[in-house]
Parts: structure tokens; sequence; C-alpha cells
């Protein structure tokens, strides 16, 4: 194909973009005193040996990776509750600064692995010195729960690829109940842990005061 290092560049320019306006939204939280629903926020674009490996797998051709495959840009957001994602979800909504092409709820319609997560893409615009060139990118939504159940599910995906034992698979889905009932539980008490972490933060910054 081209240079892959040029194909990668808007990719790679878009993450650097997208995770400072993301982790700005978190600032703009903390600037109000009030609980930001980011705890935080990661991003990477998929190696070159990944995606042409998932392009095999899905029957893309390499001539068609921009315009089929909309994960070579990822994001994670992470959140501390359920109710977060929502929030978050909403506040990528009316954003102007990219457009929204799909949305995929694996909270409500968790898949048949367990996995739970929100998915959105989006078509973020990347200001080059050849003009403007809109790319796909993926944000995927979780609790930080979540995040970890899915972490070591594709740390097993890899060993495995894909064809779990029958005993792995069952665990793994237990494993996934009881990461949602951890989230569930969370929400349950959530008043009290952010009051908790609002007095830690404000003692904190006592602290530092004083120390001055």
């Amino acid at each position: 194909m081209k240079n892959w290092d040029q194909f990668l560049a808007p990719y790679k320019q878009a993450v650097s973009e997208l995770k400072v306006k993301l982790k700005g939204m978190r600032g703009q939280y903390e600037l109000d005193a009030s609980h930001s629903p980011i705890e935080f926020v990661t991003g990477r674009v998929k190696p070159m040996a990944s995606i042409l490996d998932k392009a095999s797998q899905k029957g893309i051709s390499v001539k068609n990776l921009e315009k089929e495959m909309q994960d070579i840009a990822g994001l994670r957001i992470m959140c501390q509750f359920v109710d977060d994602i929502h929030t978050v979800v909403n506040l990528l909504r009316i954003r102007n600064d990219f457009e929204i092409v799909e949305e995929r709820d694996y909270i409500s319609h968790e898949k048949t692995s367990g996995y739970r997560s929100y998915h959105v893409v989006i078509r973020y615009p990347v200001q080059t010195i050849h003009g403007e060139k809109k790319i796909l990118a993926e944000i995927q939504i979780r609790t930080l729960a979540m995040n970890f159940w899915a972490t070591i599910e594709h740390s097993l995906n890899y060993k495995y690829k894909g064809a779990f034992p029958s005993d792995i698979r069952m665990r793994l889905q237990r494993a996934a109940e009881a990461a949602f009932h951890l989230d569930e539980e969370m929400s349950l008490i959530r008043g009290e842990i952010q009051e908790a972490q609002a007095f830690f933060t404000r003692k904190k910054e006592a602290t530092q005061e004083e120390k001055k």
C-alpha cells in the first residue's frame, strides 16, 4: 500500500487532540468543584500488525481501511459509576468538533461473553498541511470494574484466539456479572462515596496550604 507512517499520522494526531479535549472536560468539573463523570482518559492507535490482522478477519481490503475500520484510533473514558457513562455520552452528543456516526450500547445489551461498555464512533476532522482529513475514531466509555474485566478478557482472547475452554468462558461470564453487581452496589452508595471524596480533597488542599 502506501507509507504506513503517513497513513497512521492523522490517527495519531486525532488521538493526541482528543485526549487533551476529553481531559479538559474533567478539568472543567474540577474548576466547578463538582463531581466529574470522567475519572481518566487513555488513547492509542492500533499497531499496523493488529490493523492488518483485523482487516483479514473482517474481510476488509487495505484500500477500504479508512472507511470500514472504525477503531484504528481509539479512546477510553473511565468512569466511577454507571450513571456517569450516560452523562459522558450526552456530553459527547452536544459537542460540535466531531460528528457521531454510530453508538453501540453494550451496557444495556451486554455481549454473550459478558462484555459491557458503551461505544461511540465519531468522524473527527484532522487539520493537516494538505487540508482537512476526516477520520473515524472509537470512544469506549466504561466503569473501572468493566475495564478490569475487559482487560483480562482481552489478554485471554490473545492466548486462546477467541476459542475459550468452557470452564474459562463460564468463569469469565461469572466475573462479568460480579463486576456489574459491584457497579450496582457502588451506585447505591454513590452519595456517600462522593461526600467522602470531596472531604478528602478539601483536607488535602488545606494541608497543602498549611505547608506554604
